[in-house]
């Protein structure tokens, strides 16, 4: 017998308990969890709790032996579409500490923990219109709902589009089309993005979870170590493309948030997405 013991794993009731303001966890008895970000019940609004969160639930989700398939996916009838208005003066209170603390570091563990610490298949589920996207467009299969709406505001608002966004748009776009949706903001809609390829299916809104259940039960039939292993094999061009440009672009945008002497989501940030997304500037998506 060992000298030492296990170190326990994560147990399901207890972190559901401590996510439950940020994400509503529900685990089937075959280890197929459902992880539905949250606030307050509502769409996700983006705050540097919430971002922090992002790492911390997948690492946990993939520490915990007991799930085998994560779908991941939002709440009501937009993604991320609004800031939570009080989430970010933590960071323009002490802009040094937050500016490595949220900007660098959880942005970066955020993608990296999607791709590295969770060895199961997972599944993203995008229920409509909002940025931060990448989240679940990067999982390994992605459906979206009917009106969803996808794009990125960091050009437009003054900032280099380096966290994330960025590798994934070009991953899935090319060069060229993810060069265009960068410069431009351009809003790509829902049968834009499955013929381009940066989502397997659109489903009606009310059929979304259904739909994922339903993936997840036909990769479900294979044995443990299959589905696992072939998680692997398929992340192998996100995790090269996370390797070579992942961290430069973070680096560059940091460095132009530094360069103009702001934060990252300052108030012209704020009031400019939300009058962005709501308008459709390049794009009409109303």
């Amino acid at each position: 017998m060992s000298l030492v013991k296990f170190i326990p794993d994560p147990n399901f009731d207890d972190y559901q308990e401590v996510f439950k303001d940020n994400y509503k966890l529900e685990r089937r008895d075959d280890g197929v969890i459902l992880v539905q970000a949250h606030t307050a019940g509502g769409p996700i609004q983006l705050s540097v709790e919430n971002h922090r969160s992002v790492a911390q639930v997948f690492k946990t989700v993939g520490a915990d032996p007991e799930n085998e398939i994560m779908i991941f996916t939002g709440t009501g009838d937009d993604f991320m579409m609004e800031p939570d208005p009080e989430g970010f003066k933590i960071e323009a209170e002490n802009l040094n500490y937050w500016a490595y603390e949220y900007a660098f570091k959880d942005g970066r563990v955020n993608l990296n923990a999607l791709m590295n610490d969770l060895e199961i298949p997972t599944i993203g589920v995008l229920n409509g219109p909002g940025f931060h996207t990448e989240l679940c467009l990067m999982c390994d299969l992605t459906i979206c709902s009917e009106d969803t709406v996808i794009y990125d505001l960091h050009y437009d608002i003054g900032s280099v589009p380096g966290d994330g966004i960025n590798v994934c748009f070009q991953e899935l776009l090319g060069t060229k089309r993810a060069a265009y949706a960068l410069l431009t903001g351009e809003a790509i809609n829902a049968q834009q993005a499955l013929e381009w390829g940066m989502v397997n299916e659109v489903v009606p809104r009310e059929k979304m979870l259904e739909r994922a259940y339903q993936l997840a039960d036909q990769i479900m039939t294979q044995p443990r170590t299959t589905r696992r292993m072939t998680t692997q094999v398929i992340r192998r061009p996100w995790k090269r493309r996370m390797t070579e440009d992942f961290d430069a672009g973070l680096a560059m945008q940091m460095f132009s948030q530094v360069a103009a002497e702001s934060s990252h989501h300052g108030e012209r940030h704020i009031s400019d997405v939300i009058a962005y997304v709501r308008k459709g500037k390049k794009n009409n998506f109303d």
